[in-house]
């Protein structure tokens, strides 16, 4: 192998994971210092609601992912994908899901 893309790929997310990480760090440490809370009870609410949300959603959307690779290789002779594609597609769908309905209950004020 004397392509380096993949380690100089893999050296730049370690690099953006540790900015990512130091920053929030700050911005925890900033907000204890000036006294602002962390969490409270409407927070760890829409959190919870926002989770639970994901979570059902998520795995319906796997089960429908997974019936769909079946009936697509049984009934259409269709490639298997293998289990890499399916694993981050779920990732992100369960990712995305809860971070768009936590910013939109966090939205909604104080009908939650």
């Amino acid at each position: 192998m004397t392509d380096y893309t993949w380690p100089l790929v893999s050296i730049g997310i370690g690099i953006l994971v540790v900015i990512i990480g130091m920053a929030y760090l700050w911005i925890r440490l900033r907000d204890r210092a000036s006294g602002f809370p962390a969490e409270d009870e409407r927070t760890e609410r829409i959190t919870g609601i926002a989770a639970r949300y994901a979570l059902h959603l998520g795995l319906y959307f796997m089960l429908a992912f997974m019936f769909a690779l079946i009936i697509g290789r049984e009934l259409f002779n269709m490639p298997d994908p293998g289990a890499g594609p399916v694993v981050i597609v779920s990732i992100l769908v369960f990712s995305v899901t809860y971070l768009v309905l936590q910013w939109y209950l966090d939205r909604k004020e104080d009908r939650v």
